[in-house]
């Protein structure tokens, strides 16, 4: 093979290797480009938001995103919220996380994100949508039945009892409710009073108990389905000197409800992983927009939290999740 022939091949193969190494180049500044996603929670305040908002921050800048945290002022707002998740997509976002009010609420919204390329993941409740990438969060079902069997434990098998639930006919909502009855059904002589909603509000949430107390007199005991009504209802029964008389188990680990777990006003609190969903739900959104796998559903757990296990190690990662 003759000098010229020889040159000719070098050159060939070095423009290979040129172009091979632009195109690796292209898709790793592709693949490691700052996303942008937004995240639409259900409510702007409270202990429990703003721990889901600490997991989505501390994921966003993990893997590289910014991230624009957006929600109305009142979980039962959902005009609002809807509004906010469309203008999230109009905004040309890489990805939503979503906390949907209902599982059909934002299902047009999800529909038309999946149709403009927007990666979408929902948070803490469903959205009846395809173009749904990962759900993720507590089965809310389970959680409620939980809370269920710790209060008949509680008050004993028969008894007469209210449950305190946030938003009516929020899915989240109907979840805990239809376990925490569905629980109810082996004992019959345990009474189911009251059923009240607190709007996620506490003044609320204690106005309705210390009606309840004012019609029966005392229940037996009262279940809180989320940390409003959980600090409420507290409220309202250490004022009313029934602290321990009436039993109360709750749901989430607010600093308000650690201190009345620990005065002996709540007997119990079921406490979710906030931080987890918040995390994870911004993490699987950047990963989903780089093309990469990730589930289809996602159960971030919950654990039944008593005066005799909240001080256990395993328990203050999940009780305190701000400190590491």
């Amino acid at each position: 093979m003759d000098n010229k022939r020889i040159g000719l091949l070098f050159m060939l193969l070095c423009i290979v290797l040129s172009i091979s190494s632009c195109s690796d180049q292209t898709v790793e500044q592709s693949a490691n480009q700052r996303k942008e996603v937004t995240f639409v929670a259900k409510l702007k305040q409270g202990d429990y938001w703003n721990t889901i908002r600490m997991g989505a921050e501390a994921a966003a800048k993990e893997f590289g995103a910014n991230l624009n945290f957006i929600a109305p002022d009142l979980e039962e707002d959902t005009n609002r919220l809807h509004n906010m998740a469309l203008q999230a997509i109009r905004s040309s976002v890489d990805a939503v996380v979503v906390a949907a009010s209902d599982e059909s609420s934002l299902q047009e919204i999800t529909e038309q994100a999946g149709k403009q390329h927007i990666t979408v993941i929902t948070v803490d409740s469903e959205v009846e949508s395809d173009t749904v990438k990962s759900v993720i969060g507590t089965n809310n079902y389970e959680a409620g039945k939980k809370a269920g069997m710790k209060l008949v434990e509680l008050v004993g098998t028969s008894g007469k009892i209210a449950m305190m639930s946030f938003v009516e006919e929020s899915h989240q909502a109907d979840l805990r409710e239809q376990g925490f009855l569905d629980a109810l059904k082996l004992y019959p002589d345990v009474k189911v009073l009251e059923t009240g909603y607190c709007q996620s509000d506490v003044k609320i949430a204690k106005q309705l108990t210390q009606q309840w107390l004012a019609k029966h007199g005392q229940v037996d005991g009262i279940v809180a389905l989320n940390a409003a009504a959980s600090v409420g209802v507290a409220e309202a029964i250490k004022q009313s000197g029934l602290a321990g008389k009436v039993k109360i188990v709750a749901f989430d680990n607010t600093p308000a409800e650690l201190e009345f777990l620990q005065d002996g006003v709540l007997q119990a609190t079921i406490v979710q992983n906030p931080f987890s969903i918040g995390y994870l739900g911004v993490k699987y959104a950047i990963e989903a927009t780089r093309g990469m796998h990730v589930p289809k559903r996602v159960d971030t757990g919950f654990k039944v939290i008593d005066l005799a296990n909240m001080f256990w190690s395993e328990n203050q990662k999940l009780l305190f999740p701000f400190v590491k």
